[in-house]
C-alpha cells in the first residue's frame, strides 16, 4: 500500500496510509452556506479563517482544508492570503481547495510546505490545467471519480476513472503515492443504494490501486432528519472500506472519538495509543 506524505512550512509531517491511524482533514475554513463567513471574505477580513484554523487544530485536526470560494470574493488573492495566514497561525499541513487553477497556483506559490491540492477530475480541461501545477509545486492531489459524463452510478465505472487519474498523473511525473482518490458520497435520500456504491468503490480503489482515499462523507445524509447519526454510521463503514483521510468537521460532537475508536477496532492503533492520547488530550464531548 502507498503512503502519501504532506508537510507544513514548519516541517510538521502527516503520513496517510492504509493500516495507519486515520488522518483528519478539517473542513471548516469554507464559506459555503455560511453568509457571515463569505461577507468577511468579500471585505478582505480573514479573522474567521484564523479562528477556524485554531479551533480545528485544538479539536484534533491533523491537516486543514482551506477554501475561500464564494460569490464576489477575489479568490485568487484571498486564497493565497488565507493559506499564508493559516500557515503562520498553526503548524498543520494544508489542503488547498479551489476549482480555479489560477487560485490554486497563487496559493501554491506562497506555500512553503508540501500541500494536498483539492482537486482534479478526469475531465480533460481539469487534468491539463491542475496536474502541471501539482507537478511544478511538488504537491499531492485529490482526484475525484467524475469525468465529462458526470459521476458514474456503478463502482466499477468509478474505479476506471480512478485508474485514469492515477495513470495520467504518473505520465505527468506525479507518483501514485501522491494521488488521493475521492470516491464521492451522494445522498441516500434520493438513491438508497448510493452509500453502498461509494463503499464498494472505496474497497475497489484500495484493493486494486492501493492509493489513499478521502471523502466529504456528510453529503450522504443531505435532506434527512438527524443527520449526525447517519454521518457517524457512514463514517464507521467507510473507514472499514478504505477511507483514511476524511475531510470533516473535527469539532462535531462525538465524530473524532468515533474515528479513533474505529481505528482501534480495525487494528490501526498499536497499543491503543492514539485512542488513549485522544481521550487524555481533548475535552469530553
Amino acid at each position: 500500500m502507498l503512503k502519501t506524505v504532506i508537510f507544513s512550512p514548519s516541517g510538521k509531517e502527516v503520513i496517510i496510509g492504509h493500516g495507519m491511524p486515520t488522518v483528519i482533514i478539517g473542513e471548516r475554513i469554507n464559506p459555503t452556506g455560511r453568509k457571515a463567513f463569505a461577507e468577511k471574505l468579500i471585505k478582505g477580513d480573514l479573522s474567521l479563517v484564523q479562528e477556524e484554523a485554531l479551533k480545528q487544530v485544538r479539536a484534533g485536526a491533523d491537516a486543514l482544508d482551506v477554501n475561500v470560494g464564494a460569490a464576489q470574493v477575489d479568490e485568487i488573492n484571498m486564497l493565497a492570503a488565507a493559506v499564508d495566514l493559516v500557515s503562520r497561525t498553526v503548524d498543520a499541513p494544508l489542503c488547498i481547495d479551489s476549482s480555479k487553477p489560477e487560485a490554486l497556483e497563487a496559493a501554491l506559490r506562497v506555500y512553503r510546505g508540501k500541500a494536498l491540492v483539492n482537486s482534479v477530475t478526469a475531465e480533460e480541461h481539469s487534468l491539463s490545467r491542475v496536474l502541471p501545477l501539482v507537478k511544478e509545486y511538488r504537491a499531492a492531489v485529490i482526484g475525484l471519480c467524475m469525468d465529462e459524463d458526470g459521476i458514474p452510478g456503478e463502482p466499477g465505472e468509478r474505479l476506471k476513472i480512478a485508474q485514469k487519474l492515477v495513470e495520467r498523473a504518473e505520465k505527468e511525473g506525479i507518483p501514485a503515492e501522491d494521488i488521493v482518490i475521492d470516491c464521492l458520497a451522494m445522498t441516500v435520500s434520493s438513491d438508497q443504494q448510493s452509500a453502498l456504491t461509494t463503499l464498494e468503490t472505496m474497497r475497489l480503489v484500495r484493493d486494486e490501486l492501493g492509493v489513499n482515499i478521502t471523502l466529504g462523507a456528510s453529503n450522504v445524509s443531505f435532506g434527512l432528519p438527524d443527520r449526525k447519526i447517519i454521518n457517524m454510521a457512514f463514517f464507521a463503514l467507510a473507514l472499514q472500506a478504505g477511507l483514511n483521510c476524511p475531510i470533516m468537521d473535527p469539532t462535531a460532537p462525538g465524530l473524532r472519538r468515533l474515528i479513533k475508536a474505529t481505528d482501534l477496532l480495525l487494528g490501526r492503533d498499536q497499543w491503543a495509543m492514539s485512542y488513549i492520547g485522544d481521550v487524555r488530550g481533548y475535552p469530553e464531548e
